[in-house]
C-alpha cells in the first residue's frame, strides 16, 4: 500500500510536465519519412523511448528509495555533402520520485553533470516532485575526405580497448555501474583522425576545459602487429602528463586486451599514478560468453566504504574507489527472446568488497525490450559479510 501512495505522489497534475514527451514521441513517429527508398538519406532520425523503475535499499531495511525516469533519446545527421556531416544526439529525461524529493539541489547537480565547456542543456522543470533536463551529448561537424577525418564539437572520443575499465580512455571516462547509459559521455573537443592503410592511424585530440590548466591534449597512433592491434597514445590530462598503450589480439581462440596508462602531475601536490587493465574473453560453443578482467589502480584505496562506488569522481587516472578488483561476466541466451547475464566484481580490500549483477533481458515484440536488473553489494563487516546496499531495476525500452 506504501508503494502505490508514493506512485502516485509521483505524476503531478500539471500537464505541460508531459508535454515534452508527447512531442519527442509525435516526432520520432515521423522518422521514416524523412528518408526516400529510391535515393541517399539527406537526413535521418531515430532513437529511443525508456521508462526505467528504481528500488534501492539500504541494509535490508523497511525504508527504501523507489523512483520513475522518462527517457528519451533522438539521434539525427545531416548529410550536407560527401564530405560534411552535422550530428546531433539529444537526451531528455525526467526524475520523479524519492531522490527528487529528498534532495533539494538534484535538477541543479543533473544539470552539472551533463554540462561541459559548451552549455549544451536545459534544466526544463525543477521542483521538488520532477525535475526534466534535456541536453546534446553528442553535437559536433565532420568533416572526411580519402584518409583525413575532422571532427569539432561535442563526441565520443573512445580510445579504449578493455570492456569495463579504460585507463586509455582520457578524454571521456565512465562509470561501468551505469548501465542504462549505453551511449556513454562525449567530450567537447576537436579531433583530427588521419589513415595509414588499413588498421593504422594517427589521431590527434584536444579538449578545453574553462581553465586551461584543466585541459586535455594528446596523440594517438594505432597500427598492427602480427595478429594485434596496438596503440600508443602521450598528452596532458588536467595538470597532468600522460603516457599510455593498449592492445587487442587473440591467445589461440581466446581475446586477450589490455590498457595502461601512467599519469605524472605538473604540480607537486599529488603523486605519480598507474592504472591498468586486462581483458580476456571466449565464446563457448553452446552460446556462452565469459569475460574475464582484473584492474588495478594505484590510485584506488584500500580501505573505501560501499558509498564511494557511485558517489567517487571517475577519471583514466582513477577508475574505481578500489586499488585491486577482479571481472568476471558471464552472458548467453537461454532462448532466442531471452538473454541472461552476471557480472561480478571483487575487490581484495580490507572490507572485501563484492560487486553482483545479475540481467535479464527479454525482447517481447519488435522493437520492445524488457530489462531486470539487479546491483547488489556486500563487504565484510566484523567478520560478517552484510549487504549494505541492494538496487533493483525494471526497465522497458522502445526504440524507433
Amino acid at each position: 500500500m506504501l508503494a502505490v501512495k508514493r506512485i502516485g505522489r509521483f505524476f503531478p497534475s500539471t500537464a505541460r510536465r508531459f508535454t515534452f514527451l508527447f512531442i519527442t514521441l509525435l516526432v520520432g513517429s515521423f522518422h521514416h519519412a524523412l528518408a526516400q527508398e529510391d535515393q541517399e538519406p539527406k537526413f535521418t532520425l531515430n532513437g529511443y523511448m525508456k521508462q526505467l523503475t528504481s528500488l534501492i535499499s539500504f541494509d535490508l531495511a523497511d525504508d527504501y528509495s523507489l523512483d520513475i525516469l522518462l527517457h528519451n533519446r533522438l539521434n539525427s545527421k545531416w548529410y550536407m555533402s560527401k564530405k560534411w556531416t552535422l550530428t546531433a544526439e539529444l537526451r531528455t529525461r525526467m526524475f520523479l520520485g524519492d531522490q527528487v524529493k529528498l534532495t533539494p539541489e538534484y535538477g541543479e547537480l543533473i544539470d552539472q553533470a551533463s554540462s561541459g565547456w559548451l552549455d549544451l542543456g536545459a534544466l526544463i522543470v525543477n521542483d521538488r516532485q520532477t525535475v526534466l533536463h534535456s541536453y546534446f551529448d553528442r553535437l559536433y561537424m565532420e568533416y572526411s575526405s580519402g584518409t583525413w577525418e575532422v571532427r569539432l564539437g561535442r563526441q565520443r572520443i573512445n580510445w579504449g580497448q578493455t570492456t569495463n575499465w579504460n585507463p586509455n580512455d582520457i578524454f571521456n571516462a565512465f562509470q561501468f555501474t551505469d548501465f542504462d547509459y549505453e551511449e556513454r559521455p562525449g567530450a567537447d573537443a576537436l579531433r583530427i583522425k588521419k589513415y595509414y592503410g588499413y588498421s593504422s592511424s594517427v589521431e590527434v585530440a584536444f579538449s578545453p576545459a574553462d581553465s586551461f590548466a584543466y585541459s586535455t591534449a594528446a596523440m594517438m597512433w594505432r597500427f598492427n602487429k602480427g595478429t594485434y592491434d596496438i596503440q600508443l597514445l602521450g598528452g596532458i590530462v588536467a595538470r597532468d602528463i600522460v603516457i599510455g598503450t593498449g592492445w587487442a589480439g587473440n591467445i589461440k581462440n581466446a581475446g586477450f586486451k589490455g590498457e595502461m596508462s601512467y599519469f605524472i602531475p605538473l604540480e607537486e601536490e599529488r603523486g605519480n599514478a598507474f592504472s591498468m587493465a586486462l581483458n580476456f574473453d571466449y565464446v563457448f560453443n553452446w552460446g556462452l560468453y565469459w569475460n574475464v578482467g582484473v584492474l588495478y589502480n594505484s590510485e584506488g584505496s584500500g580501505s573505501a566504504g560501499f558509498q564511494d562506488l557511485f558517489n567517487a569522481t571517475i577519471s583514466a587516472r582513477n577508475l574505481y574507489p578500489y586499488r585491486w578488483s577482479i571481472m568476471s561476466l558471464q552472458s548467453g541466451q537461454v532462448s532466442p527472446l531471452v538473454n541472461i547475464a552476471l557480472v561480478l566484481v571483487y575487490s581484495p580490500v580490507k572490507a572485501h568488497a563484492l560487486f553482483a549483477g545479475p540481467t535479464i533481458t527479454f525482447s517481447i515484440a519488435s522493437n520492445w525490450d524488457l530489462d531486470i536488473v539487479s546491483q547488489v553489494l556486500f563487504e565484510n563487516d566484523q567478520g560478517k559479510y552484510r549487504s549494505p546496499l541492494q538496487a533493483y531495476f525494471v526497465r522497458i525500452k522502445h526504440s524507433f
